[in-house]
């Protein structure tokens, strides 16, 4: 991962990520309510103390701490972090927010019931190493048998079909229509690709278009499986889309005791 490049990425998004959404109370609400189950089946109904490790502008973050879960969130952005905090008070809720690299949290030993890192952020890392430094981060925050949450594309497919965009996605704001695209453009290693975010938002008989840019590492669910195995954890579980209700693949697994 380029630190620079991935955070540059994030901190001109962080103002308007929420106009990807159609809505994004409700996404975030959708989307707490589904984690929130898969947390009751592997820990139990908690309230859980839950580390997002890639907050954002608090999307899960903020959805589950309205579920009365204990959240602290990190983000490699500090304005995602800092807008995730603001979003949370703002709907009366606390969100500690810190600005932290996820391959060197900042945060005691086996503080944490759940690690969650979602919106496909875990493919921002780019090497072997990189993710193997992140993975076992996460485990040492975790306590014994605490849970692991990531979500990410579906990119065993992806890594087939080698898109180069995706549809375009409408939103209504008070504003206007707001409109978003990706263009993907693949590496030769045909594993990972640079991103273009176009978003389109509406101007006085024109359009606003931004542009932003960033890298990915298509991970297939068999890759994720090894490296998270690796890094010390057990009782790997995929939930598909069409299981779970979440929009992208979900991968569960707990601390074990010994790496």
């Amino acid at each position: 991962m380029s630190e620079s490049s991935t955070r540059d990425f994030y901190d001109e998004l962080a103002r308007d990520y929420h106009l990807i959404f159609r809505d994004w109370d409700a996404s975030m609400a959708h989307q707490a309510q589904v984690l929130d189950e898969l947390l009751h089946s592997r820990l139990g109904p908690g309230p859980h103390r839950i580390l997002d490790c890639s907050c954002g502008i608090g999307t899960q973050a903020i959805g589950l701490a309205l579920r009365r879960h204990e959240v602290i969130g990190s983000d490699l952005s500090p304005l995602a972090a800092a807008r995730a905090a603001a979003e949370a008070a703002a709907r009366g809720v606390s969100l500690p927010a810190t600005a932290a690299d996820m391959r060197q949290l900042p945060f005691k030993s086996s503080i944490f019931d759940v690690v969650l890192c979602a919106d496909n952020s875990l493919p921002h890392l780019l090497s072997a190493q990189d993710l193997q430094a992140a993975l076992i981060g996460m485990r040492r925050v975790l306590r014994d048998d605490g849970l692991l949450v990531i979500t990410l594309r579906d990119y065993d497919d992806a890594r087939l079909a080698k898109p180069t965009a995706t549809p375009p996605q409408v939103s209504e704001t008070p504003d206007g229509l707001v409109i978003n695209f990706q263009l993907w453009h693949w590496h030769e290693d045909g594993e990972r690709y640079d991103l273009e975010h176009f978003q389109l938002t509406p101007a006085q008989n024109t359009w606003n278009v931004r542009v932003r840019r960033t890298t990915y590492w298509a991970l297939t669910r068999q890759q994720l499986t090894e490296f998270v195995t690796e890094a010390g954890f057990a009782s790997l579980t995929w939930h598909t889309p069409a299981s779970s209700g979440y929009y992208q693949p979900v991968l569960t697994a707990q601390r074990t005791s010994s790496p």
